[in-house]
């Protein structure tokens, strides 16, 4: 079971973030958003097909991997039975076990900051990216 979400850099990525790692539907992005890796995405929490937040929301692991031109990385992340994933413009991926509206996912192996800075110049150069989250294991 997976789903893709489609977004769309910007000139004002950074990547910089050590906890959290974001996608939103939003078209702007500011120098404060440093966790933000992608914008114009096509979807949010929200809209994630319901077999994907049933699984989510069963503390499954699962495998984000993003795409973006040649360059391929992975890590992995928890889903929780607290997640809501409600947010209608974003989803955010969390070191930490913190949890609201726009969390995707917990425990995430990996933050904003440790994407591949090759991947970060790309987004940054305005390349479109994708987002794969696959369920890997269902507790």
């Amino acid at each position: 079971m997976h789903e893709e979400i489609h977004f769309h850099g910007h000139r004002n990525i950074q990547a910089l973030h050590k906890s959290t790692l974001e996608v939103t539907k939003d078209e702007y992005l500011t120098l404060r958003g440093d966790c933000i890796i992608g914008v114009r995405a096509d979807k949010a929490c929200k809209d994630i097909d319901e077999r994907i937040k049933e699984a989510l929301r069963s503390s499954c692991s699962i495998r984000i991997t993003i795409m973006v031109g040649y360059e391929r990385w992975s890590f992995v992340a928890k889903g929780s039975n607290r997640l809501m994933l409600e947010d209608l413009r974003s989803l955010v991926i969390r070191k930490s076990d913190y949890v609201c509206a726009r969390t995707l996912a917990i425990k995430s192996s990996a933050a904003a900051v440790d994407m591949p800075r090759r991947m970060v110049d790309l987004l940054r150069d305005g390349e479109e990216g994708v987002m794969i989250i696959e369920v890997t294991n269902i507790s």
